[in-house]
C-alpha cells in the first residue's frame, strides 16, 4: 500500500479506524471526498514518475462516472502547475455504452477527453476506449483485441474503480463470472434508472455496453475503488463484509491481494464499525453514541426506549454502556429525555418560554430566517410544513432559491408555454425563434439561452405560486441563479468565486438568525452538494461580523433520505391538515409532476416522497416511545 500525506490526512493501510473482523477487503475512510481524491491522484503520480523513472510505460485502466471527477481534476493540475508528464502513460478505459457515438455528450469517450485527455500531454494513440460504434459482427473479436492490447503492453498497473447499486465494477453487472474478459453486456434496470438523469430519461440509456471483465480488471497490480454518498452504503457493506457471490460482482476484489477502498463517511455509513462499533470494539461513549446505542438497540427489539432492560443490553454487546451508566432504567430516562427535547412546534423558538429543553431559542422572538433551497421546489418538497409554520408564526422569512432548476424542465413543458405565449402575441420572433429550436432539437444540442431562460421562467412561477399559497411575500423571495448551474448541460460548472459572492450578498443583506440549507449531499445529480458548499464557503467568509453570532444553520434533507432518529435535533411535527398544506404546495410545482425527468431510482412522485417519509419519521420517534403525530419533518444542526 503506497503511503502519501496531504494536508495532515494520512492514507496508510489503517485507514482513519482500525479494520475489523466484519471486513474482508481493506479500506480507507475520508471525512470528504475531495482530500481523499487528491492523495488518490498523488498515488497515480508518483506511479507514472516512477515508472518514467525506469523508462518504461505506465499502465492505467481507468473509470468514468462521478466518483473519479476530482481525481481527474488532481492530475490536470499536477500536470500544468507540477510538470507531471503523460507521455509515457498508456490508458485502457473500462467500458463504453454500446452503440455510443464518439462525440455523443453522454458518451466516455467525451467524458475522458473532457475531464482528463484534453487537458494533458497524453499521446492520442496511448488512449485506449472501447469503440461504442463497432459492428455487430465485429464486437465479438473487437473485445478479444482489446483484452490482447492490454495483455501485449504488460498488463495493467494501476486500475481505478467505481461501484454501481447493483454492485458492479465497469459494467459487469449482477451474474457475470469471475473469470470474465472484455465482452458486450445488457445493462441492469437500477445501473439505467441511475444514469438517467444524464440521459434525460431512461428511455434514452443504452441497454447494452462494452466492458472489461472481472478477469481483467483483477489481473491488474494494484486496483483503488472509489465511492462516496449514502447512497453507495448498502452496497459497500455488502462488498466489504458479504461472502463473495455473483450477484455482487465488487466482492470479487475480496480475492486481489492489493485493492483499497477510498470511501467518504456517508458511503462507509453502513459499515459495522461505523454504524455499531460497540459490537467492534470498547467505545468512549458521548451522549450522541449513547443515543444512536440506544436507537439501534430499540428498533433491533422492537421495544421502545422505556422498556429495555439490562438483559437487552448485555445480551447484544453493549453491557459496557451498562457499566457506565448504571442501569438501564437511568440510561432509558436520560436518551428518551434527549429525543423528547427535539421535539418543537415552534421551529423559529417559542416567544415568552423556557428554551433550556428546546431545540430553538426563544431570546429573539421573531426572527430573520432564510431558507435555501438548491432547486426551486425543495423548499416545499423538504420543509414544507416548517415553511408554513415560520411564516405563520410572524417571523421574517425569505425563500432562496439557489439555481433556475431549468435543466428539469422537459421540452414538451417548455413548448407548451411557448406555444401558448405565441398565441398572446403572434409577432414575438424570440417566442417563435424558442419554437422553431425545440421542435428540431437533438438528443446532443444543447438548449439555446432563450429555451433555458423560458425554462427558468417557468420554474420561477411555479416558485412564487408556492410561496403565495403560504402568504409569503413576493419580495421575500429571491432567485439567485447561481452560475455554476447555467451551463445547459447536465454537467455543471465547478464552484466559482461568483457564486460563493452571490451567497455572502443575501445572507449579509438580510443578516438572519436562522438558516435553513439542504444537507443532502446523495443528490442524484449532485446540484444540493455544490448548493451546500457554496453555503459553508459564504459562512466561512461571514464569520467574523457580528450579526453572525446569533445565526444558527439548521440542515434538512432532500426528497431522497431522511436523517436518521439518533441524528436528528429538531423535529417538527405536522397535523393532518397542515400535511395537505404541504402538498398543496408541492402540487404548484407543475412541472415536476408526472414523469419528473429527474425520478432517480424511486417512481414515486415527489410529494408522494415527502408524505411517505414524514410519516415514517413520526412512526419511528412513536415506536421509540414518544407521542404519536401524524407527520415529523427533521433537521440537524450545523455548527460553523
Amino acid at each position: 500500500m503506497k503511503i502519501a500525506n496531504h494536508k495532515n490526512i494520512t492514507y496508510t493501510k489503517a485507514g482513519m479506524f482500525e479494520e475489523t473482523r466484519f471486513e474482508k477487503i481493506h479500506n480507507v475512510i475520508f471525512t470528504e471526498s475531495n482530500a481523499a481524491s487528491v492523495l488518490v491522484a498523488k498515488e497515480i503520480a508518483d506511479l507514472i514518475r516512477e515508472k518514467e523513472a525506469q523508462n518504461k510505460p505506465c499502465v492505467l485502466g481507468l473509470a468514468t462516472g462521478s466518483s473519479p471527477i476530482k481525481v481527474y481534476e488532481e492530475l490536470v493540475r499536477m500536470h500544468r502547475e507540477e510538470g507531471l508528464s503523460f507521455a509515457n502513460v498508456i490508458t485502457f478505459n473500462l467500458d463504453e455504452y454500446y452503440p455510443m457515438d464518439k462525440g455523443n455528450i453522454q458518451s466516455y469517450f467525451y467524458f475522458m477527453h473532457e475531464h482528463l485527455f484534453n487537458h494533458i500531454d497524453i499521446l492520442p494513440e496511448n488512449i485506449n476506449i472501447p469503440d461504442g460504434l463497432v459492428s455487430t459482427e465485429d464486437l465479438y473479436q473487437y473485445c478479444i483485441d482489446y483484452e490482447m492490447k492490454i495483455k501485449a503492453v504488460g498488463g495493467l498497473d494501476f486500475q481505478l474503480l467505481g461501484i454501481g447499486r447493483t454492485g458492479h465494477i465497469g459494467f459487469n453487472e449482477p451474474g457475470s463470472h469471475y473469470n470474465s474478459g472484455t465482452r458486450s453486456i445488457t445493462l441492469d434496470h437500477i445501473t439505467r434508472v441511475d444514469a438517467a438523469p444524464s440521459f434525460l430519461g431512461i428511455e434514452n440509456v443504452p441497454r447494452k455496453a462494452i466492458t472489461m471483465g472481472i478477469g481483467t480488471v483483477l489481473a491488474a497490480k494494484r486496483i483503488v475503488l472509489l465511492a462516496w454518498g449514502g447512497n453507495k452504503a448498502e452496497i459497500l457493506k455488502a462488498t466489504i463484509e458479504g461472502e463473495i457471490t455473483p450477484e455482487v460482482p465488487a466482492t470479487y476484489l475480496q480475492n486481489h491481494t492489493n485493492t483499497t477502498f477510498v470511501i467518504d463517511e456517508a458511503a462507509a455509513s453502513e459499515l459495522t464499525r461505523v454504524k455499531t462499533p460497540w459490537l467492534v470494539t470498547n467505545c468512549v461513549w458521548d451522549d450522541d453514541l449513547k443515543l444512536k446505542a440506544v436507537v439501534w438497540l430499540s428498533e433491533l427489539t422492537g421495544k421502545p426506549f422505556l422498556k429495555l432492560t439490562d438483559k437487552d443490553y448485555n445480551n447484544n454487546g453493549m453491557s459496557g454502556l451498562l457499566t457506565e451508566e448504571g442501569t438501564a432504567y437511568d440510561l432509558n430516562i436520560k436518551m428518551f429525555n434527549k429525543l423528547q427535547h427535539t421535539i418543537t412546534g415552534w421551529p423559529g423558538g417559542k416567544p415568552n418560554a423556557d428554551d433550556s429543553n428546546r431545540p430553538e431559542r426563544a431570546s429573539i422572538p421573531k426572527k430573520r430566517v432564510i431558507i435555501f433551497s438548491p432547486h426551486p421546489d425543495d423548499d416545499v418538497i423538504s420543509m414544507g410544513g416548517t415553511f408554513d409554520r415560520l411564516v405563520e408564526q410572524g417571523h421574517e422569512v425569505h425563500v432562496a432559491y439557489q439555481t433556475s432548476g431549468n435543466i428539469a424542465v422537459s421540452d414538451e413543458e417548455a413548448l407548451k408555454f411557448a406555444e401558448i405565449t405565441k398565441s398572446l402575441c403572434p409577432e414575438c420572433e424570440e417566442t417563435q425563434s424558442i419554437i422553431n429550436f425545440l421542435k428540431i432539437k437533438t438528443d446532443n444540442d444543447i438548449d439555446s439561452v432563450e429555451v433555458r431562460q423560458l425554462k427558468g421562467l417557468i420554474r420561477r412561477s411555479e416558485s412564487l405560486g408556492a410561496t403565495r399559497y403560504f402568504g409569503l411575500k413576493d419580495e421575500n423571495v429571491h432567485f439567485l441563479d447561481l452560475p455554476f448551474y447555467e451551463t445547459g448541460t447536465i454537467k455543471k460548472n465547478n464552484l466559482s468565486e461568483e457564486d460563493i459572492q452571490i451567497m455572502c450578498d443575501l445572507i449579509d443583506t438580510i443578516k438572519p438568525h436562522q438558516i435553513y440549507a439542504a444537507g443532502d449531499l446523495a443528490d442524484p445529480h449532485g446540484t444540493h452538494k455544490v448548493c451546500l458548499d457554496s453555503l459553508f464557503e459564504a459562512l466561512k467568509i461571514l464569520k467574523p461580523k457580528p450579526y453572525m453570532n446569533d445565526c444558527w444553520v439548521w440542515l434538512y434533507r432532500g426528497a431522497w433520505h431522511e436523517w436518521e432518529s439518533y441524528q436528528i435535533e429538531m423535529a417538527v411535527p405536522m397535523s393532518p391538515d397542515q400535511v395537505l398544506r404541504k402538498r398543496h404546495a408541492i402540487f404548484y410545482h407543475q412541472s415536476q409532476k408526472d414523469g419528473v425527468m429527474f425520478q432517480g431510482g424511486d417512481s414515486r412522485e415527489f410529494w408522494v416522497r415527502a408524505e411517505d417519509r414524514n410519516r415514517l419519521t413520526a412512526k419511528k420517534y412513536n415506536d421509540l416511545g414518544l407521542a404519536d403525530y401524524a407527520a415529523i419533518e427533521a433537521f440537524k444542526r450545523y455548527h460553523f
